[in-house]
């Protein structure tokens, strides 16, 4: 199949600064805590993953050489200690925080999509009946990895949605059915509604952990802080 003038967006990682401060809140139980802000705070940022740290009463942290500036300027003391474990300050899936980082992307176009047709490299999905499909942005380049394709799905319109076919450099294909949807409405990968705890699914489609894939997208798609 091939699409016809597909709108040009990108992913937007959002970055809560109220659940990175919850989260840091509960590391800052442990007065001896280290907080890991390496990778640029995982790919949430380091300044606003630092200060969070700060304010929650966190006085220690593992960090790049590179931002030992940051982290003294936060009021943390760098230290060389391993931190335990990072997954809680970033509320990944079943640390007991709230997710700190939500990954959504705009839909670029949609269309029908015919039983017996095939999507994107290799025609690695064909559908069985007659639908509608949508091309949304985010591919391997982006952090969203090849392996997702016909394996985890996104939340749009109320629903999850399956990713199919293989994932392309900065697109993929969604399967959207009947829904109510068009150019310019958002889906959600991951860290909300349907798919708060969505990256499980990306753990078990790709074999990578949680870390390596939050730090994977955050490094690579615009990120924007929220309150």
């Amino acid at each position: 199949m091939t699409w016809s003038n597909p709108r040009r967006a990108a992913p937007l990682a959002r970055i809560s600064r109220s659940a990175l401060l919850a989260n840091a809140r509960l590391l800052a139980r442990d007065p001896d805590v280290v907080a890991d802000l390496r990778r640029d705070a995982w790919g949430h940022g380091i300044d606003v993953a630092a200060r969070a740290a700060a304010a929650a009463g966190v006085r220690f942290a593992r960090a790049d050489e590179r931002d030992a500036a940051v982290i003294a300027a936060a009021g943390l003391e760098l230290v060389d200690r391993e931190p335990e474990t990072g997954e809680l300050l970033y509320g990944l899936p079943r640390s007991g925080g709230a997710p700190a980082l939500v990954l959504s992307t705009p839909i670029l176009s949609t269309k029908r999509l015919l039983a017996g047709e095939g999507v994107s490299y290799g025609y690695t999905h064909r559908a069985v009946a007659d639908t509608r499909v949508a091309l949304i942005a985010g591919g391997y380049a982006e952090g969203v990895v090849r392996a997702l394709g016909n394996r985890v799905g996104v939340e749009l319109a109320g629903a999850v949605r399956p990713i199919i076919g293989r994932v392309a450099m900065d697109v993929c294909v969604i399967d959207i059915g009947d829904a109510d949807v068009a150019a310019g409405d958002e889906a959600v990968y991951f860290g909300s509604g349907l798919v708060r705890d969505g990256l499980t699914g990306w753990v078990d489609a790709t074999g990578l952990s949680t870390a390596e894939l939050v730090c994977a997208v955050g490094l690579h798609v615009e990120r924007k802080v929220t309150e």
